[in-house]
């Protein structure tokens, strides 16, 4: 009698013990994807829709500067010598541009800084 008493109180233990393992192995598979995979899925979002607005961004510039070239070549005064100057003010219009957006970027990242 004693025997079958200690296999079935091995057995509830071994249970136990397995059960803890289970719970534990759960544990630590949910901690390392709250952790690690969740934060990296929206940094992947981000950066998706951050390049996709970059790239839409930048289309929508160049096609206002093709726009403007265009209306400058049709002007009177752009022709014969100075038919270089609707390229001069696009490419000075770019320029400009740039220097504006670059301008932005290093602003907001020093508001971000000093938020912190």
């Amino acid at each position: 009698m004693s025997s079958l008493v200690d296999r079935l109180t091995e057995r509830v233990r071994g249970a136990t013990v397995q059960g803890q393992l289970d719970r534990i192995k759960k544990l630590f598979v949910t901690y390392i994807t709250d952790e690690t995979v969740v934060p990296l899925k929206r940094v992947a979002r981000f950066t998706v829709w951050g390049f996709l607005g970059s790239f839409f961004v930048a289309l929508g510039e160049l096609l206002c500067l093709l726009g403007l070239l265009r209306y400058l070549q049709t002007l009177s005064w752009c022709h014969g010598h100075l038919s270089w100057v609707p390229y001069g003010l696009t490419a000075l219009s770019m320029v400009v541009v740039i220097a504006l957006t670059a301008k932005r970027v290093m602003t907001s990242s020093d508001v971000i800084r000093r938020r912190k």
